[in-house]
């Protein structure tokens, strides 16, 4: 059975947060994000755009990356960051 799109299912929506609790990626309903890295708040803003199961960010500075959703798990420029419930 194929694994459900992660974009139909708009379970991307929410918090997604390293191990160890230092990045955080809040991922928001309007296609923005907001990153937390360590103490510092909104460290970096932005637009994200859902394909499938694959991310696309572009922060406000023009900046851009991406990253996968596999398996309930976005792993994303060398980080592994869970979705917190």
């Amino acid at each position: 059975m194929e694994q459900e799109k992660i974009e139909a299912s708009k379970e991307y929506i929410g918090m997604w947060v390293t191990k160890d609790g230092n990045i955080r990626h809040e991922l928001l309903p309007n296609k923005r994000y907001d990153e937390a890295r360590g103490t510092r708040k909104s460290a970096y803003q932005g637009d994200y755009n859902i394909t499938d199961n694959h991310i696309d960010y572009k922060d406000d500075k023009g900046f851009t990356a991406d990253g996968d959703f596999k398996n309930g798990i976005l792993y994303h420029a060398g980080m592994v960051l869970y979705k917190e419930n």
